[in-house]
Formats: structure tokens, sequence, C-alpha cells
């Protein structure tokens, strides 16, 4: 039996370290190959570490005036997402979480369905939508588009967080005089900190990463979003036949790292925020 508990013990690990690998040996090779030179990154047989580490790639990125002002509308466009998620979605999530009405269940099903569409199933509804409204090469419509998919996901984690709240301490709140807003502001909102944070945080990546809506609602070079900057490098090289493989590289690097940053401050809070409401006591 203790030989058989041993043998459970290093397959589990194994299959740690695997997946381990398999999730960061992309971020590694992109960190790796963003110090190699030009030549390096084509010779064969590759090396797993630069012979003569050059930071000639990160200069060029940081030099890119593309690439800054493109960071700067993603830096805008993330933010603005988040905040209206959190904004919108825990005004939702208490009204569902916390109070009892007809087609409550029903409401939360349909919340939940819309993060089952892929983008693609809802491109043509929202460019329509965005032209429409006069959005059309417009960050603010990165915003609107955003909110599909990011609004649902805050609307149901903050739910399920909100109603695990103890009834007693609104019953009190009440009892002293409060208001539904000032339930809403001054008790729930503390409480639902760690869900916040969780929800915040992964609105931010979603519309931080996003390529698609960008891609199709941006044209012109000053509203691209970072993925849309990086993947129009190649069209912007000295030479139609070269693909800036070390420039693409670093620029990976640069918008990552802050994302991997954030994620490794928050990552108890966010943890917390997703088990929320998992177990009632």
């Amino acid at each position: 039996m203790k030989v058989r508990a041993t043998a459970k013990r290093v397959a589990f690990g194994l299959c740690v370290f695997c997946l381990l690998v398999y999730l960061v040996f992309p971020f590694g090779w992109a960190l790796v190959s963003s110090f190699k030179t030009n030549a390096e990154l084509f010779a064969t047989p590759a090396r797993f570490w630069p012979a003569h580490p050059t930071l000639e790639h990160y200069r060029h990125v940081l030099a890119n005036d593309d690439f800054l002002r493109a960071a700067l509308n993603s830096v805008f466009v993330a933010c603005s997402v988040t905040l209206v998620s959190l904004a919108i979605g825990a005004l939702s999530a208490f009204a569902l979480g916390r109070y009892r009405f007809r087609g409550r269940s029903l409401v939360l099903y349909v919340v939940l369905s819309m993060t089952l569409f892929p983008q693609i199933a809802v491109l043509g509804a929202l460019f329509q939508l965005v032209n429409a409204l006069g959005l059309y090469n417009r960050l603010p419509a990165l915003t609107l588009t955003y909110l599909v998919f990011t609004l649902p996901f805050t609307v149901w984690v903050l739910t399920g967080f909100l109603e695990a709240v103890p009834i007693e301490i609104e019953e009190a709140a009440i009892m002293d005089g409060a208001s539904p807003l000032q339930l809403f502001a001054k008790i729930m909102l503390p409480l639902a900190a760690p869900g916040m944070v969780t929800t915040g945080l992964l609105s931010f990546i979603a519309a931080w990463n996003e390529l698609l809506f960008a891609l199709s609602f941006m044209q012109t070079p000053d509203k691209r979003t970072v993925t849309y900057a990086i993947l129009s490098f190649s069209a912007t090289t000295s030479s139609a036949f070269e693909v800036p493989w070390g420039q693409m590289m670093a620029a990976s690097v640069l918008v990552t790292t802050p994302l991997v940053v954030l994620a490794l401050i928050f990552q108890r809070r966010i943890i917390a925020g997703l088990t929320a409401g998992a177990v009632k006591g």
C-alpha cells in the first residue's frame, strides 16, 4: 500500500510538472527569443538560450510610436470595460442575488448562456450595431462590444458571491434604517471585494488580449490595440519578405508581463472570488 501511495504521488507530480511546462513554455520561449539576434532566431539547431543576448528588439518596439499609441488605446479600452462591467454587473448581481422574484432563475441562465456563444457568432450583429451608432473606427466601439462577454461573467460570479452573504447582515442594516442603495454601497460592495477583484481582473485581461473585434472595428493605426499592433509588425518592416519575430516576441513579453504581475499580486483574491459561495456555512 505504501508503494502504491508513493507511485500515485509521483504520477501526480509528473502530471503537474508536464502541465506546468506546457503552460509556461510558450511565454518562456517568447522571452528567450526576444533577446536573440535575428541570426540566432533562424539558426538551426535552435538554441534554448541566446549566445549573444541583445536588447535591440526591445529598443525597436519602444521606439515604435504606433505600438506605444496602441498600448495607450488598450489601457483605455481595458479600463473602461472593467469599470463599466463592475458598475453594471454589481448592481445586477445585487438585484439577482438578494431579491427573489418570478423569472429570476431564467434571467441567470440567460446571462450564463451568453458566455457560451463564440465571438464569430455575434460579430455580424455587433458590426451592424456599431455602424448604426456611428462608432466604427472609434475606441468606444470596443468598449461596447467587449461588454457582451465580460458583463455576463461579472454578473454570474458576483451573484453567487452576494448570495453567500448572511441574511442577518442585511436585516441588521435595514433595521438601522439603511435604504437599498445604502445597503448596496456600504454593506454589499465592501463584502464583495474579492469577487470584484476577480471579475475586474479577468475582464481587464479579456479586453486586453482580444483581437477579433479589434480587427473588425478598428482600421486606422491610431485606433489599434496592442494585439492588432503586434499583428501589424510584419506589414511595417523594411522588407516585404521579412517577419520581425524578434520584435513581435519582445512586444508580446511587454504586453504579457503586466498581466502576469497583476495575477500574482491578486492571486489570493482571485481564488477567494472564484470559490466564494461554493460552500454554505
